[in-house]
């Protein structure tokens, strides 16, 4: 199932390396995709990328326009090299939040461009563990990253303290129809697809909207929302809306509300979660918007989860903030799993909503 240039570029943006902290191969990709669109474009101090489409035509105040900031955050959850033990095995920590029961036996890529390493996730062997130690999950700082070097000089050659590292995974598009792709980074780089391919449509149709549109690819939302809230306090925007991938658990063996959405049935639009509670107005908008333009979506049915729209929503004078979420399952880990479908339906309501704006 392919769309625009829409899979190709999905598939670009999930490979690239993006830890938190380590957006620049991501940010540079999406500059290139992104070249033509806009009307001007910045990098803030943090790494922001801030590209403005002017608005226009009746109802536009020049002198003061109405500001929409779309976003979506580049990095990805990852790993940041604390150790290095006399057999040269690495030990690590976590960045941002993974399950570590995803963790043994998964493949990574460690460091940078420059020196790029793969290695294995390792843990104690099995004949090893005792009844009692097999019944536990085993946490991160009980693993170490193999990097098949001999000792701790030979590792010291390729990996330094503080170097971080990602997931080692494809890119795979499965499933009925080749509705479903897998990989790692799902979340955001699912957002930032989303973002580029509807700054291509509003380039392609040349219609100027009644406010000014930022959108902006954001860092460090895995740490801590950082990046969206400094590019929100510069830009005092009027609306948010924060494009997203949120964990579901459409399984069998799950209660029906806390599989929180489900895959195939569109984006999610949410009226809470643990970090903030949505515009509900806002949020209506969004759903009837839809049902007009006989989109998919649907109502995130579980509170959980957080994003950048929470620092948003409170920064400057305050933010009507609206997140819209493709459901993914098995986020933060290596695999995780979307529908192309959901992806494109997003992209088309974002493009509706925009055309038939009503606050």
């Amino acid at each position: 199932m392919k769309r625009f240039s829409g899979v190709d570029l999905l598939r670009e943006l999930c490979l690239a390396f993006g830890p938190s902290g380590c957006e620049g191969q991501v940010a540079g990709l999406i500059l290139d995709r992104i070249a033509g669109t806009y009307d001007d474009c910045r990098t803030d101090n943090m790494g922001n990328i801030i590209a403005r489409i002017r608005g226009g035509g009746e109802g536009y105040d020049p002198g003061s326009p109405r500001k929409i900031m779309i976003s979506a955050h580049m990095d990805e959850v990852g790993f940041m090299i604390n150790d290095i033990t006399e057999e040269g095995c690495l030990k690590f920590v976590c960045i941002g939040g993974i399950d570590p029961r995803v963790l043994p036996g998964r493949g990574v890529l460690l460091g940078d461009e420059e020196k790029r390493v793969k290695g294995v996730i390792g843990s104690k062997a099995i004949h090893l563990q005792s009844p009692e130690e097999r019944k536990k999950i085993v946490k991160a700082d009980k693993l170490y990253i193999d990097i098949g070097a001999k000792d701790k000089e030979e590792a010291q050659k390729y990996v330094d303290l503080g170097d971080f590292g990602v997931f080692d995974s494809d890119f795979v598009i499965f499933g009925s129809e080749d509705k479903f792709v897998k990989c790692k980074a799902i979340d955001d780089r699912l957002g930032c697809a989303v973002l580029i391919e509807v700054m291509r449509r509003l380039k392609d149709t040349g219609e100027k909207m009644p406010f000014d549109l930022y959108f902006c690819f954001t860092v460090r939302e895995e740490t801590g929302y950082s990046g969206a809230g400094t590019v929100a306090n510069a830009l005092c925007p009027d609306f948010s809306i924060v494009v997203e991938a949120t964990a579901v658990a459409d399984l069998a063996g799950v209660p029906e509300a806390a599989k929180v959405a489900k895959v195939g049935e569109g984006g999610v639009i949410s009226y809470a979660d643990k970090g903030t509670i949505y515009d509900r107005e806002f949020a209506e908008f969004a759903l009837s918007v839809a049902k007009e333009n006989n989109i998919k979506a649907q109502v995130k049915r579980y509170v959980s989860g957080s994003n950048d729209a929470a620092h948003i929503q409170r920064s400057g004078r305050g933010v009507r903030a609206l997140a819209l979420s493709a459901p993914a399952r098995y986020i933060h880990g290596p695999s995780a799993v979307a529908a192309l479908p959901d992806i494109f339906a997003m992209e088309d309501l974002i493009i509706a909503m925009l055309c038939g704006w009503k606050f």
